[in-house]
């Protein structure tokens, strides 16, 4: 009875601890961000850093025109901005900054470091054990069948870059970059995470390129 109970609190045990790491990955993002508040004629200068609460409105390219895509990240951009103390100024009303906001996704058949016939051998031939793993027909022909045949995942390559403009003089005041790769499927969250990695340290962000890691639950 004893043995029963310790492996029944065993399992429980490991129960939680998988459920607990399957429930959040981490979405490491290569950020690089640039700031330049101040302008470089004293006559035109805007503040050095602007501080918060701040209003602004989104600006488009003309190829992100009545693009529903378009309409959701800039919904999680907002949302993002909006942690930061910046809120979108209401329809018809004027802002002092504009914002604009694009994503890419590239999607890889595998990752770039896996090698496409790293199950075949020298000569395009599947490896084979004799007797198990290739038969031959009547005919002579040889038909192989590998042991362990592969299933490619797809891997994506993602990008998020966001420019903070001066409406007056539509000088680029911000200009920020997040990259993340993977095999998640694009989900709001993960590119939530992306935006706020984007935005890390904004409106003053560290110089040069970082890191910055940032759990989602799954």
């Amino acid at each position: 009875m004893q043995r029963v109970r310790r492996f029944t609190w065993l399992a429980a045990l490991t129960s939680v601890l998988l459920g607990g790491c399957a429930s959040v990955i981490k979405v490491d993002n290569q950020v690089q961000s640039f700031a330049r508040w101040q302008a470089a004629s004293p006559a035109n200068a805007a503040p050095a850093v602007p501080a918060p609460p701040q209003v602004f409105r989104f600006e488009r390219l003309p190829s992100q025109q009545n693009l529903g895509q378009q309409d959701e990240l800039e919904k999680l951009t907002e949302a993002a901005l909006g942690r930061k103390g910046w809120s979108r100024a209401a329809d018809g009303v004027s802002a002092p900054w504009l914002v604009q906001v694009n994503a890419s996704t590239v999607r890889l058949p595998r990752a770039p470091w896996e090698d496409p016939y790293d199950a075949w051998g020298p000569f395009g031939y599947p490896y084979a054990l004799p007797g198990r793993d290739y038969v031959v027909t009547g005919t002579g022909q040889v038909m192989f069948f590998p042991a362990f045949p592969r299933f490619e995942t797809p891997y994506y390559q993602r990008a998020v870059a966001l420019l903070v403009r001066e409406a007056a003089s539509g000088r680029v005041v911000y200009e920020t970059r997040a990259a993340h790769d993977g095999r998640w499927n694009s989900t709001p969250s993960l590119w939530t995470a992306m935006l706020d990695a984007a935005l890390n340290g904004f409106p003053s962000p560290p110089a040069g390129n970082r890191q910055v890691d940032i759990d989602i639950a799954r």
